[in-house]
């Protein structure tokens, strides 16, 4: 990292993953570019989880291959007056697999459900009964993270 005064340590990086809106994946194409788009996630045992359709072309990436690279952004603020922003943020690169297990791909969705839908949990079970096997559930294991932040 460049700039060393900005760099955040691991368990930083993390709560910025567990904080944000959203995620960006990366993953590589079959003929070597780049393909990025967001997600939802959770943080689980250290583990970065994401839900999906059971086809598509970011499954077909992770398929071909399963190196893959999240950053996320739990704060941002513009300071216009200084050319500048304020932020918090997170990269992580690391294994992506897709889970077989049912019991960590119940617990998966329950994480990204209280984080995304704390509100309506008490419907979890039933959704879940409805949709699990029509869900796929994604696990990154985290091989290298950092965290970045900068405020004036």
């Amino acid at each position: 990292m460049r700039r060393k005064d900005r760099e955040k340590d691991a368990a930083f990086a993390l709560d910025v993953f567990c904080n944000c809106e959203y995620a960006t994946l990366a993953t590589t194409n079959p003929n070597g570019t780049p393909y990025c788009v967001p997600v939802s996630i959770a943080v689980l045992d250290g583990a970065i989880y994401f839900h999906c359709a059971l086809e598509g072309h970011k499954l077909d990436n992770i398929k071909h291959s399963s190196t893959v690279c999240i950053s996320a952004v739990s704060f941002s603020r513009l300071v216009p007056e200084n050319y500048s922003a304020e932020y918090d943020s997170a990269i992580a690169t690391g294994q992506c697999v897709i889970v077989a297990d049912e019991a960590e791909k119940a617990a998966a969705l329950r994480a990204i459900s209280e984080k995304y839908a704390k509100s309506h949990i008490a419907d979890f079970d039933a959704r879940m009964a409805k949709w699990l096997h029509l869900t796929h559930v994604c696990r990154i294991d985290i091989e290298k993270i950092s965290g970045k932040a900068s405020r004036q």
